[in-house]
Parts: C-alpha cells; sequence; structure tokens
C-alpha cells in the first residue's frame, strides 16, 4: 500500500443469497486517519458489508483490498492488522475481563501482553472490574470491554459498531475523543456503524447510506444535509431509508 492510498478498496461487491440479492454492486474507499460511517436501516445491506469486510462471507463478484492486498487471497495477512467492536458479539461470559483480554492477546501474538493489556484497562478505565466474570458486568461496561478487544492489536483498520452503545452521554463523549486520539496515533481507517446520528456527525468525515443493498447516498455530513435541504443528518437519514 502506497502512502495516501486508500486502506480499503471495494469495487462492485456483490452477495446474493439464492435469489436475494443483500448487498448490490457497491464501491467505496476507507481513506487512513479518516472516519467513514456505513448506514442504513435494518436490512439495508451493511452487517453483510462488514461481514464480507472481515472475511466472515465471501463474496459472489467484487473485489475486496485491504492494505494494497486481495482480502481473498491474503486475509491470513490482512487480518491481524484489523478488529472490531461490536455489543452483538458475545465473549465469553464466564472469563473475567483480565482473562478474555489474555485470550484475544494471544489469538493476535500480542508482545508483551500483559503490558498492552494493563495499559487498555487504564486507559479505558476497567481496572475497578477487570477481574470480574463479564456476565456480571453493566450493559456500559461490556461496551469499554468490547473496545479494549478491539485495540488489543492496535488495529490499522477498526470497525466500530454502535461503539458508544449503553454509555452515558459523559462516558460516550470520552470515548469518541479516545478514538480520535488513537486514530491519529495510528493513521487508523475506521468504519463506524451507528444509528447515533448526532454521534455520526461528530465523528465523520465521510458518509454511505445504503438501501436495499445499494448506496443511495454519500459525501460529507454537512453535504448530505445540505443536499437535501435539512437541518441535521437525522433528517436525511429517515428521508432516504423510506425510499
Amino acid at each position: 500500500m502506497t502512502e495516501g492510498s486508500p486502506v480499503v478498496a471495494v469495487r462492485g461487491l456483490t452477495k446474493k443469497f439464492k435469489r436475494f440479492t443483500a448487498v448490490d454492486c457497491l464501491d467505496f474507499d476507507l481513506l487512513p486517519n479518516c472516519t467513514t460511517a456505513l448506514l442504513g436501516s435494518n436490512g439495508a445491506g451493511k452487517t453483510t458489508t462488514i461481514s464480507m469486510l472481515l472475511g466472515l462471507l465471501l463474496p459472489t463478484s467484487g473485489s475486496i483490498q485491504i492494505f494494497g492486498e486481495d482480502l481473498l487471497e491474503d486475509r491470513f495477512k490482512i487480518l491481524p492488522r484489523v478488529n472490531i467492536s461490536s455489543p452483538y458479539i458475545d465473549l465469553p461470559q464466564r472469563l473475567t475481563v483480565r482473562q478474555n483480554l489474555n485470550v484475544y492477546a494471544r489469538l493476535y501474538e500480542i508482545p508483551n501482553a500483559r503490558q498492552r493489556i494493563e495499559t487498555l484497562a487504564s486507559d479505558l478505565e476497567l481496572n475497578e472490574f477487570i477481574d470480574r466474570q463479564l456476565r456480571k458486568l453493566s450493559a456500559g461496561q461490556k461496551t469499554r470491554v468490547s473496545l479494549a478487544k478491539a485495540l488489543i492489536n492496535e488495529p490499522e483498520l477498526l470497525l466500530l459498531d454502535e461503539p458508544t452503545a449503553s454509555l452515558d452521554p459523559e462516558s460516550a463523549s470520552w470515548i469518541r475523543e479516545y478514538l480520535r486520539r488513537y486514530q491519529q496515533r495510528r493513521n487508523t481507517a475506521i468504519l463506524l456503524a451507528s444509528h447515533n446520528m448526532l454521534e455520526v456527525e461528530r465523528m465523520c468525515q465521510q458518509v454511505y447510506i445504503m438501501s436495499h443493498g445499494g448506496i443511495v447516498a454519500q459525501g460529507t455530513p454537512q453535504e448530505l444535509i445540505n443536499h437535501h435541504s435539512k437541518e441535521n443528518l437525522e433528517e436525511v437519514f429517515i428521508q432516504l431509508a423510506r425510499t
């Protein structure tokens, strides 16, 4: 990957399940040090798209290049540099927070794993419950653990699905600022899936809105607001989601 080139380049990406087309010929780029939102109502194709970016689903057609490499051919070279945070991905509930992070540190072959976990626990304020089983945590605490798991390998491509779910406004603002600093330090490309349009406006430099498997609008948050003559991004999203 040359300097300034996209971290992710998707071209003609399509996924069909028998007669149903879940993702229909997507083209988009994710740039370094840029946060991009992928928005859409339930069933729009976001989860299928993210699953293909993670190599969990094979495309029916099209291509995904990450770090200048073809994902289908070089996934084991690419995926150690990628991670995801989602409240909908369950970590082992019987393990403590520390044990969970140890598992993922080993999976990613993190050098000095103990120090990395200590740093994350301090940064994300996990120390109060780091030796507590995950099933005994609140929803907000689990959200922070999920984010710690996603940052364990210091990814250069970070996928965030509702990263501040269940957090109070102050904690959510703190997490967004933490992610911004992390992104600048690592020059990371972030793909954000969220239903919190205010969060998207605050975090994202680029937005893609999906409907019925395709991209129906793209631009900066302000460009989309201006183009559709709306007061905010939520009004834009509601209008496009109904089409």
